[in-house]
Order: C-alpha cells, then sequence, then structure tokens
C-alpha cells in the first residue's frame, strides 16, 4: 500500500472519530442542559474514544463501507460509521423542557454535523492544493474527509430510520401534537432499525435516500 494511501485511510479514520463522537457528545450535553445527568453519571461526555466505540457501527460497517470496494476492483468507498448511543433520561428531558426539548436532544448531532461540515468546507476552499507528501497533505486529506464524513452523518442521521436521530424527532413531534400512530410505529420498529439500515446501505436506495443528498449538500458548501 502507498504512502498516500495511508495518509487517506489515517485522515478519514481521524475524522470519522471526530463525527461520530462529537455528534454522540452533543447529544448528551443538550440532554445535560435540561438536567438529565445520566450521560454524564456514565462517563460518556468524555472525547475519549474507548467509552464510544460500538462494535458494530464504529469498526464492522466503515470497514466494509470502505475496503469492500476495493476488494471488487473499484476505488475505496466512502466512510460512514456511529458511536454507540449516549444513555439519555428522555422522561426528565421531557419534564424539563417538553417536547421541543426533546427535540433539540435529538437534532443536536445532525447540527453539530452540518456545522462541522460548514467550517471545514471554509477551511478546505482557503487550502492550496497539496504538491508533496507532507503534514500538509495530511491535513488536506484530513479536512476534506472531515466535510464529506459530516455531511454523509447530517444526512443518514435525517432519515427517519427507527433508533436514530430522524425517527426519534418525528416520535416526539407526534407525541407533541397527540399523533401517537406514529411514534407507536417506530417504538414498536425499533429492533428493526439496524436491519433497515443495512438494506439502505446494501441497495440502490443508498444512490436517493444517501448519496444524492449527500453530493447536493457538498456542491452547495464547495461552490
Amino acid at each position: 500500500m502507498e504512502s498516500i494511501d495511508l495518509l487517506k485511510i489515517l485522515a478519514a479514520v481521524l475524522a470519522l472519530g471526530v463525527a461520530i463522537i462529537g455528534h454522540e457528545i452533543m447529544h448528551g450535553l443538550v440532554a445535560y442542559m435540561y438536567g438529565d445527568t445520566t450521560a454524564k453519571n456514565a462517563g460518556r461526555l468524555s472525547i475519549n474514544p474507548l467509552t464510544h466505540v460500538d462494535l458494530v457501527g464504529t469498526i464492522l460497517v466503515p470497514a466494509s463501507m470502505y475496503f469492500i470496494p476495493m476488494l471488487l476492483g473499484g476505488d475505496s468507498g466512502f466512510l460512514f460509521g456511529w458511536a454507540k448511543p449516549v444513555p439519555i433520561n428522555t422522561a426528565t428531558v421531557i419534564r424539563r423542557g417538553g417536547y421541543n426539548a426533546a427535540m433539540q436532544v435529538d437534532l443536536a448531532g445532525i447540527v453539530y454535523n452540518f456545522t462541522l461540515a460548514a467550517l471545514a468546507s471554509i477551511v478546505l476552499v482557503s487550502m492550496g492544493k497539496p504538491t508533496s507528501l507532507d503534514a500538509y497533505l495530511f491535513a488536506y486529506l484530513f479536512v476534506t474527509q472531515l466535510l464529506i464524513i459530516n455531511v454523509v452523518l447530517g444526512v443518514f442521521n435525517l432519515i427517519p430510520i427507527p433508533q436514530f436521530d430522524g425517527a426519534h424527532f418525528l416520535m416526539h413531534l407526534s407525541l407533541k401534537y397527540k399523533v401517537n400512530t406514529v411514534a407507536e410505529f417506530f417504538y414498536k420498529n425499533e429492533r428493526y432499525g439496524i436491519f433497515m439500515v443495512l438494506i439502505l446501505l446494501m441497495t440502490p436506495l443508498k444512490d436517493y435516500l444517501l448519496l444524492l443528498p449527500v453530493q447536493t449538500i457538498l456542491n452547495l458548501l464547495i461552490s
């Protein structure tokens, strides 16, 4: 494997860590603002990556998405994954701030990802293209991956898949307006969330629900 390929992998792994760990910490921080100390007490507001590692979402899925296309003779795939969800006592959040507070917790990680992507795009367009294999090249690759990965995570979490942020947001929105059937649907199907993710990633659905909006947002950010 060439040095440039190793730099790309290292930059992508580091960017993924910043994206997914920050995403989960933001959920816990916003919940903490509304009096929920569950994440803090569990040590999950730490930036220590070991406290956030999820076997499937942090290791298996990213490795598969990145390396399988290479094994099939193509270019490396995009890096994608998630961290272990931060524990939140939603009842405390709702009691302190109502359903609006719960929806803020739901969207906190997505806002983090899109904010980080916007900042990365500003940095990226101000950087000149690297001309040699050095620290500047690594920084350029890191910022590029930070932009792409955060947009991917932001878009993915907007898709209302049970267990993930988009579904949680719709659950609390429906409860706020007393449309309980919507909340019941997502709650009853949470166990199938991971299977829905795999179906999304392994079928043409990802082209329309994930890659197309990701590409559109990336074009807007770097234009």
